[in-house]
């Protein structure tokens, strides 16, 4: 049973009849065919920016390279969850593009920083190799430069601070490389700070290495994303600075109780007053805490017949015994009004201020709801959002307007600092 959260802001709109006569535009007085026609209005009206997009390492895997035979991969594919011609539909104008650096990689000196050059320069690559259709965008002015020119910008996050190794002075150099918010960890704990996923608690939250990190992105003009931290982490990070956070693809912890990737409600709370924004992931597992528990649950299940039938992953005869196993328990999925429920929250708890789109696309693998299969499904989103009462005004700010504040805000503590 979905929980419908009604916006109080929304609420109020529906009950008061005195407010002055309907617009063409007034959602309460459309049909369901007119609001998806507004829908897909508004997602091509408005910039739509998305927080965290896995296009570059989903690539990096598969051997991406700009020659004649892969070119056209960003451009249209079947593959993934990502490509220009499927943007383009869905309205999607500034995907932000996921230097995703793998935790693992950290235990090796020097292949964090190695990946995280070679994804970037991708991203530059295909920007180079697409003039027409792609930019590389590193401040929102460009951003709206974009749009306007019907340019898709390419601004860039990195996934996982590790790159940084032990050397502050990286904060500057990826700054300089276009890198326009740092994910401060990732699965596991690093240089630094705790990780939700690690259980380890090396640090206590932040390390004071990663308290020089933190201030440095502060002062050279890097988002701090919060996203995947430890709770004691993030409360450190509020903490010791004022300039606005992101969470870059997190959801809301309210719907998936024990879960601490995602954010509380008090977490929720404070980021919004100190003008942060969470943007929601699209994970059907982050979405809903029954299929968590049931994917965590099937997990051990299947552990436990590898182990029977005495095979390990790639071994002979593992696919055919996965295959079996998704026949018998097949993928169960959330939908596209879940998502709009986790964004209700956060307008219930901070206000519609502090709330964006974060969806994991190319990073959350075959978990995605129903309703956002795509880059191409934004405008279903939008209608959900419209039909719950949401305002042409709020629309634009969670497409992109909350995020492009905060990013400025982060500019001009840099340019003061």
């Amino acid at each position: 049973m979905k929980i419908i959260h009604l916006p109080i802001f929304a609420l109020i709109s529906l009950l008061l009849c005195t407010c002055g006569p309907a617009t063409e535009n007034a959602p309460e007085e459309m049909t369901d065919e007119q609001l998806r026609t507004h829908a897909n209005e508004l997602a091509h009206k408005y910039i739509i920016t998305d927080g965290h997009v896995d296009l570059p390492y989903r690539l990096k895997v598969k051997n991406f390279k700009l020659d004649k035979e892969y070119l056209g991969i960003p451009i249209q594919t079947d593959a993934g969850d990502f490509d220009h011609v499927r943007a383009v539909k869905g309205g999607l104008d500034a995907p932000f593009m996921s230097i995703y650096i793998p935790s693992g990689l950290q235990k090796e000196p020097g292949e964090s920083p190695k990946l995280a050059d070679s994804l970037i320069n991708m991203v530059k690559g295909i920007a180079d190799a697409h003039p027409d259709k792609f930019r590389v965008t590193t401040s929102p002015d460009q951003l709206e430069q974009n749009f306007k020119d019907g340019v898709m910008s390419l601004p860039m996050g990195m996934e996982n601070g590790s790159p940084i190794e032990d050397k502050i002075e990286r904060v500057k150099e990826y700054y300089d490389k276009g890198i326009r918010y740092i994910t401060l960890t990732h699965a596991k704990d690093n240089l630094i700070c705790d990780s939700s996923y690690d259980t380890t608690a090396t640090h206590g939250g932040l390390s004071d290495f990663g308290r020089e990190v933190v201030m440095e992105m502060n002062n050279v003009g890097i988002m701090v994303d919060i996203s995947h931290v430890s709770d004691k982490t993030f409360w450190q990070v509020v903490e010791m600075t004022d300039v606005p956070m992101i969470a870059s693809h997190s959801s809301v912890r309210h719907f998936t109780p024990g879960f601490e990737r995602n954010m509380d409600d008090d977490m929720i709370k404070r980021l919004g007053e100190e003008g942060g924004v969470i943007q929601i992931n699209f994970g059907s597992t982050f979405l809903d805490g029954t299929l968590r528990t049931r994917q965590d649950s099937l997990r051990d299940v299947f552990r436990e017949r590898m182990e029977a039938a005495g095979i390990e992953r790639g071994d002979e005869g593992s696919e055919e015994l996965e295959e079996a196993f998704k026949k018998e328990f097949p993928t169960l999925y959330s939908d596209v009004e879940m998502v709009a429920n986790h964004i209700d929250r956060v307008v219930e708890l901070a206000g519609v201020d502090h709330v964006g789109f974060g969806s994991d696309f190319d990073g959350v693998g075959d978990s995605l709801p129903t309703g956002l299969k795509d880059v191409a499904d934004f405008p279903n989103l939008i209608f959900t959002l419209l039909k719950r009462g949401y305002s042409d005004e709020d629309i634009e700010k969670i497409c992109s307007g909350n995020v492009l504040r905060v990013w400025r805000a982060v500019e001009k503590a840099a340019a003061a600092s």
